[in-house]
């Protein structure tokens, strides 16, 4: 590898991690819980101060998986997905009142009606299963 290359890697590196800050910033600032939630950052001081699925990026959440099987992986996926959905719910509502075209708003309906169901369906899941939810962990919504 050639100090070019090394220089380019090192500046994209930098690039990113800038524009990571500049983001995290706006969105704790703003108080986006939302767009706080998919970088991995909870909205309130408690929730940050909690270890949960809420505080993980994508990437650490399959990571984490990776590791696991059996219950150990059915009931930590469970878990991340509900928390998933959750988000994907709360997104899709902003559309009715902010969005422009109809198509979105229609594709957030359905997104809403059919991540619902299986937010409700996960549960249940985890309460046949005898899976603490997550919601549990959090007090509930």
């Amino acid at each position: 590898m050639n100090k070019h290359n090394v220089m380019i890697g090192i500046i994209g590196l930098l690039a990113g991690a800038v524009i990571a800050s500049f983001t995290a910033g706006q969105a704790v600032n703003n108080n986006n819980s939302v767009m706080m939630r998919m970088m991995g950052m909870n909205s309130s001081s408690k929730e940050m101060d909690e270890l949960s699925h809420g505080t993980m990026s994508m990437a650490q959440m399959s990571e984490q998986l990776e590791a696991l099987t059996g219950d150990d992986y059915d009931k930590t996926f469970i878990e991340m997905m509900i928390d998933h959905h959750e988000g994907a719910v709360t997104m899709a509502r902003l559309s009715d009142s902010r969005a422009k075209h109809d198509e979105v708003k229609q594709l957030s309906k359905e997104i809403i009606a059919a991540q619902e169901k299986e937010i409700i369906e996960m549960k249940q899941w985890q309460k046949n299963w005898g899976y603490s939810s997550n919601e549990m962990m959090h007090g509930g919504n």
